[in-house]
């Protein structure tokens, strides 16, 4: 009976032996850091390279465990970043520049869009806005509040112009002016909203164009990535890794070679869009991330945030400077 009983005992002494030195030569399992990444608005085209970097393991292959949260009007990246809600997020120029203005830790880590999609769509065949002359007279629509209307003020005050010599009128997410002809000159994000009120008008025989404040001299930043000063002295290795990772999924998703990757990526989240709109939605996102081959994806432009930060404080948006500057991610500032 003892040596039959003895058997399993040692049996089992050698499995254990086994397992363990197995587990030396495999080394310790690393946990995934947990971050979340808030975004400024929903998920469609101009969040491609983001969950791009998702779907396809940019971000988990440098040990992160992303959670991408879409933004909207009652979502604001820099407050939640303040709160600890979110590690990383999305904002636009002006709303970094009114939190620094009140006190906030917010730092940016890189600019997406080179140039602001935000521009004015009108029917082609009625008028032509190639000067900002051209609008005197006109009804042009601004979202009170928003930074459209800043940018509008802005190209008026590059001319000498006010808000008398145009008529402005407030529009929200209702196109109906916009189709009556009740507001022609109307804001849109030209890379997304624009292509959908092209195909509508185009639909009826009608001809848009484009009034886009870039040409005519009105630099005013849009979507970038921040963190919080906080995020960086305490997790600097962290900082690191999820930006250049999520730079890396933006340069992927804009090449064109993955558009087909890239729009299985977003319909998961957008299922509302074609898949033909949203290859030209693409094709418009590519030339406002990266209009210039040999500027990299992430280049912060100090000239236009120096005038973005102008523009606040001839508006009296801010009571004063904020030295946006010094809050720009250290190795792309002068």
């Amino acid at each position: 009976m003892g040596p039959r009983l003895a058997f399993p005992w040692l049996a089992a002494l050698i499995l254990l032996c086994l397992v363990g030195n197995t587990l030396v030569a495999a080394g310790p399992v690393v946990e995934q850091e947990k971050v979340t990444y808030r975004l400024k608005w929903l998920i469609n085209a101009s969040t491609a390279g983001d969950v791009f970097a998702l779907d396809q393991g940019f971000l988990s292959r440098q040990g992160l465990e992303v959670a991408v949260k879409a933004g909207g009007p009652e979502r604001d990246a820099v407050r939640e970043l303040e709160l600890g809600y979110a590690q990383f997020g999305v904002a636009s120029a002006d709303q970094v520049i009114r939190a620094l203005a009140k006190g906030a830790s917010v730092v940016v880590l890189a600019q997406l869009f080179q140039v602001n999609p935000l521009q004015w769509i009108y029917r082609a065949d009625d008028f032509s806005l190639s000067r900002i002359q051209d609008l005197a007279g006109r009804t042009v629509g601004i979202t009170y509040g928003g930074n459209d209307e800043t940018i509008m003020r802005a190209l008026l005050a590059t001319v000498g112009m006010n808000e008398h010599q145009v008529r402005l009128a407030s529009v929200r997410y209702d196109y109906t002016p916009f189709f009556r002809n009740q507001v022609p000159i109307w804001p849109v994000y030209r890379n997304t909203q624009g292509i959908f009120l092209s195909d509508k008008l185009a639909a009826e025989g009608e001809r848009v164009a484009f009034f886009d404040p870039f040409e005519h001299g009105v630099r005013f930043v849009a979507n970038s990535i921040v963190t919080s000063k906080k995020m960086i002295d305490l997790h600097p290795q962290t900082v690191g890794r999820f930006t250049r990772a999520l730079l890396a999924g933006w340069q992927a998703a804009m090449s064109p070679a993955n558009e087909n990757a890239v729009i299985r990526a977003v319909t998961k989240y957008d299922r509302d869009t074609s898949e033909a709109v949203m290859r030209r939605q693409l094709a418009a996102t590519r030339q406002m991330i990266q209009p210039d081959p040999d500027i990299p994806i992430g280049h912060i432009d100090i000239t236009a945030w120096r005038q973005t930060e102008q523009i606040m404080i001839q508006q009296r948006l801010i009571p004063g400077p904020v030295n946006v500057i010094g809050r720009l991610e250290p190795q792309q500032a002068p």
